[in-house]
């Protein structure tokens, strides 16, 4: 089947894009890319090209340069060309030159396709690299969503020519007279990608020649696997956690215990958690309550009779108020300060009535902190605020959301919406009362 048809084929049947749209494509100047530029031309959508100089291979990387240059002026095609201090970056940010590479590329890439008004990136992956990205994840131990291979669409990103493989990129290029140049740095095996092109596949390909379309065909059925599974675990998942608010769960530990940790791990790990993690979070279901188990950016909490889930928050927030008239906002609340001589009862749990005199400002509206006391009202002893929330039956996740107002001297004001602290109540000498209003946004 000839190559215009083909490629045209693939783009409908994965709905890549349309001539409407408009290509920003990736071009190092290597037999891949500028076929990809060759085709996408001949087809016949608007496209503009990026060349990134990484400044690695001193004049090899100029000749790149230089010939891509030349191509797309003879194309007709708009050329973007950025040169990069690749060592240096990857030094600063301790990580290979490989992974600055690709890190410098694609953050340049984004940047430039919103800059000239482009609806996609294309770049050049085909059929082998999709095998070997198989094969290196397979290797560092990737489960099956990294069996998934390259995706042809991801986001902005676009990868037209996966339905080839090296050989016919090859024999394409030849027959189509596209100009091209090798980097020799794809030749050393030093690097893990490499190794799998040049040594591990030709080994397999001994087995059996036909092992990189064998392996497109396992990949395609471990991306319907994956897929079930995703409809089955987000079922699940939806059966076990009942939203309560914006990013919060709960879940019922019941429920949980008739699961099984493989599932279990499958539901979780949308919100990073470990296997292991949640080993321990099994075992201590039936232990005491209020342990807290920990993802990058979540929080699990083995309550009473449920598990309560939430993205993590920033318990750490202070507001201030500076004087007798003001206004501030701490998570979810609102808090508004005025001044009065009247020394009225107003048994609302929404207000705070303190005596103004005994204040030291700004005042500070924050979270609980471990060892906070205060002398609850009608008292003349100290309670630590964590028993005056076990007390209340206020669990760890809840009690770090509860405002707390502390006076400049750093006794506590008022547990707001719950108890004042008795020093400072006002009394019948009261000569000026500091009215607290708090109120959930």
């Amino acid at each position: 089947m000839d190559i215009d048809v083909r490629f045209e084929r693939y783009i409908e049947d994965h709905k890549l894009f349309t001539k409407e749209d408009k290509l920003l494509v990736a071009v190092s100047g290597g037999k891949d890319s500028m076929l990809l530029l060759t085709l996408l031309a001949q087809y016949g959508v608007s496209v503009e090209a990026a060349h990134c100089n990484f400044e690695l291979r001193g004049e090899e990387s100029d000749g790149d340069e230089g010939l891509v240059r030349t191509y797309c002026d003879q194309l007709g095609v708009p050329l973007h060309i950025r040169r990069f201090d690749t060592i240096s970056y990857a030094n600063s940010h301790k990580i290979s030159i490989q992974m600055a590479a690709r890190e410098l590329r694609y953050d340049w890439f984004e940047m430039l396709r919103q800059e000239v008004g482009c609806d996609y990136i294309a770049v050049a992956q085909h059929k082998n690299d999709h095998v070997e990205t198989v094969l290196l994840n397979l290797s560092r131990g990737t489960g099956l969503l990294g069996l998934q291979g390259i995706l042809p669409k991801r986001d902005n990103v676009l990868r037209p020519l996966l339905f080839l493989t090296a050989a016919e990129v090859l024999s394409v290029v030849e027959s189509l007279d596209v100009p091209y140049r090798d980097d020799s740095s794809n030749f050393s095996n030093k690097y893990a990608r490499n190794k799998i092109r040049l040594d591990i596949i030709p080994q397999f390909e001994q087995l059996n020649p036909d092992f990189v379309s064998i392996m497109e065909d396992n990949i395609v059925r471990f991306q319907d696997a994956q897929g079930v599974l995703s409809l089955l675990v987000a079922q699940k998942r939806d059966e076990l956690f009942v939203q309560i608010g914006e990013q919060q769960w709960e879940i019922s530990k019941e429920a949980i215990k008739a699961q099984g940790i493989s599932l279990l791990y499958y539901v979780f790990e949308p919100y990073g958690f470990s296997r292991s993690v949640l080993d321990d979070m099994l075992r201590a279901l039936d232990a005491e309550s209020g342990r807290v188990f920990l993802s990058e950016a979540y929080e699990l909490l083995v309550d009473r009779r449920i598990l309560r889930l939430r993205r993590k928050e920033n318990s750490d927030e202070l507001s201030e108020l500076s004087g007798g008239e003001a206004r501030v906002e701490w998570g979810d609340y609102i808090f508004t300060a005025r001044c009065s001589a009247d020394i009225s009862v107003d048994r609302n749990p929404d207000i705070a009535l303190l005596d103004y005199d005994k204040l030291i400002f700004p005042l500070t509206v924050r979270s609980w902190q471990e060892g906070d006391v205060f002398q609850p009202l009608g008292m003349t002893g100290t309670k630590k605020v964590s028993d005056f929330f076990i007390q209340k039956k206020i669990n760890l996740f809840d009690k770090k959301n509860i405002p707390i107002v502390v006076n400049g001297n750093g006794e506590l004001l008022w547990i707001a919406t719950y108890q004042l602290d008795d020093r400072y109540k006002i009394t019948e000498n009261t000569q000026k009362v500091l009215k607290l209003v708090c109120n959930i946004r």
